[in-house]
């Protein structure tokens, strides 16, 4: 995937232009605030703002010196602290001059409230409160989202929840310079109660970008782009696909092995096993790790090869560091090779890194029989055999599993709730039966209940007749010879079949309607179809008929309730096989373990849930309003020299000092020397901080 559209690049782009916009050719101090700072880190580096005339960098809630003679401009989240704490300081004019940008959108009240200062500020919407995580992938970083759309008790507190993901979504499409179509999932069974959540979302989303629309007159940029497309979908749409194992190297390490997801995602590991220089070190996975970026999306068993084949042509490329003696066909040896390599750090841990998580990954794959699992899994997530043929003696292959200890609670539990939903529901006392057999505590039961928040059917009633739901997209399924090596991999997410039926201009409106009806009646999604453009009818001259990558159509699928890395599998390698750019957008990434841990979720009382408007809310810090310290006092006049004749030796003054005391002479180039004074006419720079600093010029707290 081409990084030239990258959404991190975007994001760093929008944040370094609006902060050139308001500082021009001044100096200026630049301010933050705990939310604003962790998404600006996400994106751009420190060095990159102190080179547009930033001379330092500071957070509102930590106390800082008044400083009226420079100029300020601040990126702030629009929080009634964070309001409360600029009023503050615009009333003891803490700054010169200042100007201020908004991450989102500022509301009614605090528009009042800072309307209300003594001293005016430029405020400026900057529309940036998303985290790029990698290229074409984006996280809202909010969890709570999932309990917050699908747990009944928190109803009263959904639509304000609506309101900010609509904002969010709108600013990832801002930042893009696109005013898509958006179409939104109208799932036809209507019986639960948040199947009306995506409209909803998508009636918002139209709103805030049609208000961006009137407030900026020359939004969407000019371009040859095809206008592009907002799809929203939500769980509920696809419940396999957070539960069946992917076995592609991204989808399963974050299954398997136990990377933390925090401000960075890490893997923690010791570098240079074996070897006096060991450490433990946690080990960032993101897009500047090369080696992650290419073979992520491969499957463990591609990328183990691919690995292992790149190691063996950097032994042949470079033979004077090397053994040529030493096997290099397995991971063990290689990574034994690899702490012998000091000449090639950077080279050398990334290919630990990757060898270490493949080499756990497959031991945890043949520990815990996998295979014998994902065969199962795959038969009831598609309905059909490794013959695609209708399954015979399915649940008794199920209960073998559930009887093997070398298999875990966590595949035990996921295989119960997969065959719950191939079977459209089950009576209540099978399922207590299959959680007895699999030695389940009886409380996992509500976690296959509660996926009737989500629109599924996990229970019925004995000899109850129930007319099956359509598939949401149709499809007749054929064995390929090809595919022999994936029979473990015949399952596909329903995104992929929803870009696929978009594509090919057959997506069922009826399903996926428009918030607004296309202007051109459907014209441009028959040149979807055809991969034209019909913003400019002018022939181009491209190789292979490959349309440029500033002129790839651009879709956003938004996944409320959480997205699977299966599915941001899938949008890299549409987006490769249709030439478009596709961003998966979502409140949170969604892993087996915590999918399973939210499901739990849906039936507990809200007070219960630690929800964050539920806590008690940050405050103005109580620095604000203490005393401020007296000024220095000004420095008095040295006497006038005494008359001729009249001097005595200083007796009384040398008695009372001591070995330390004492001024520094005024030309010994001590502390107490002055700086000499800038040229008369010119005013004098701020001097630009050394790089000895933390992240945002912020100290270490001790």
């Amino acid at each position: 995937m081409d990084q030239a559209a990258s959404i991190v690049k975007e994001h760093h782009d929008a944040i370094i232009n609006a902060i050139k916009q308001v500082v021009q050719r001044d100096w200026r101090i630049l301010i933050v605030d705990d939310v604003s700072k962790k998404i600006i880190d996400n994106s751009v580096k420190e060095d990159d703002i102190l080179d547009v005339n930033i001379a330092n960098i500071q957070q509102i809630e930590e106390p800082r010196d008044e400083n009226s003679g420079m100029d300020a401009i601040y990126i702030l989240s629009p929080r009634p602290h964070i309001v409360e704490c600029l009023v503050l300081d615009l009333a003891k004019g803490r700054y010169r001059n200042s100007a201020v940008l908004w991450i989102g959108i500022l509301g009614r009240e605090l528009r009042a409230r800072l309307a209300a200062a003594p001293q005016k500020i430029d405020s400026r919407p900057l529309l940036i409160d998303f985290f790029p995580r990698e290229s074409h992938l984006v996280s809202f970083k909010d969890p709570y989202s999932f309990p917050i759309l699908y747990n009944p008790s928190c109803e009263a507190v959904a639509m304000p929840h609506l309101d900010a993901l609509a904002q969010k979504i709108a600013a990832v499409c801002i930042t893009l310079g696109e005013y898509p179509k958006i179409r939104f999932f109208a799932p036809g069974n209507n019986e639960y109660r948040a199947s009306a959540l995506c409209g909803r979302l998508a009636s918002l989303v139209q709103d805030e970008l049609d208000a961006y629309k009137q407030f900026k007159g020359d939004f969407p940029p000019q371009t040859t782009r095809p206008q592009g497309y907002l799809l929203i979908a939500d769980r509920s749409m696809d419940l396999m696909a957070p539960l069946v194992h992917e076995f592609t190297y991204q989808a399963m390490a974050h299954d398997l092995l136990p990377i933390k997801e925090g401000d960075k995602v890490t893997f923690h590991m010791t570098v240079n096993e074996g070897t006096p220089e060991a450490e433990e070190k946690d080990m960032e996975l993101s897009d500047k790790d090369k080696v992650w970026v290419e073979n992520r999306h491969r499957h463990m068993k591609d990328t183990i090869e691919k690995l292992m084949s790149d190691f063996q042509n950097f032994i042949k490329q470079n033979p004077n560091f090397t053994n040529q003696t030493q096997d290099t066909t397995s991971l063990n040896a290689i990574r034994d090779m690899l702490a012998g390599l000091p000449q090639f750090q950077e080279m050398k841990e990334a290919y630990s890194l990757h060898l270490t998580m493949a080499q756990d990954s497959m031991n945890i794959f043949q520990r815990r029989k996998l295979p014998d699992v994902a065969s199962v899994e795959q038969t009831l997530a598609t309905g059909l055999d490794e013959d695609y043929k209708k399954p015979k003696n399915i649940l008794e292959q199920m209960v073998r599993l559930l009887d093997d200890e070398a298999i875990t609670w966590v595949e035990r539990l996921r295989l119960i709730i997969i065959y719950v939903l191939y079977r459209d529901g089950v009576i209540t006392e099978d399922i207590d039966r299959l959680l007895s057999h699999a030695a389940l505590q009886p409380n996992e039961k509500v976690k296959i209940t509660n996926l009737q928040h989500l629109g599924a059917r996990p229970t019925r009633k004995l000899k109850e007749e129930r007319k099956p739901h359509p598939p949401l997209f149709p499809r007749t399924q054929v064995k390929n010879p090809g595919d022999e090596d994936n029979f473990l991999s015949r399952f596909e997410p329903a995104v992929k079949h929803m870009l696929e039926d978009l594509f090919n201009n057959v997506l069922d409106p009826a399903t996926f309607p428009f918030t607004r009806p296309p202007a051109d009646g459907g014209a441009a999604d028959t040149a979807m179809a055809t991969g034209q453009s019909l913003r400019s009818a002018a022939p181009r001259w491209a190789s292979a008929n490959r349309r440029q990558v500033e002129n790839r159509q651009r879709v956003i699928v938004f996944m409320a309730g959480g997205a699977t890395y299966s599915e941001a599998r899938i949008c890299y390698e549409e987006a490769e096989k249709r030439n478009r750019d596709i961003y998966l957008v979502s409140s949170h990434m969604l892993t087996p373990q915590l999918y399973l841990r939210q499901l739990e979720d849906l039936s507990m009382d809200r007070r219960t849930l630690g929800l964050p408007m539920d806590r008690p809310q940050p405050k103005v810090p109580e620095h604000f309003y203490a005393k401020p310290k007296p000024p220095p006092q000004p420095m008095q006049r040295p006497a006038a020299p005494p008359a001729a004749g009249s001097v005595h030796p200083p007796t009384q003054a040398m008695g009372a000092m001591t070995i330390n005391s004492g001024a520094a002479h005024p030309h010994a180039g001590g502390s107490g020397a002055r700086p000499p004074a800038p040229p008369a006419g010119k005013p004098e720079k701020p001097v630009k901080e050394k790089k000895k600093r933390n992240l945002f010029g912020l100290k270490k707290s001790s």
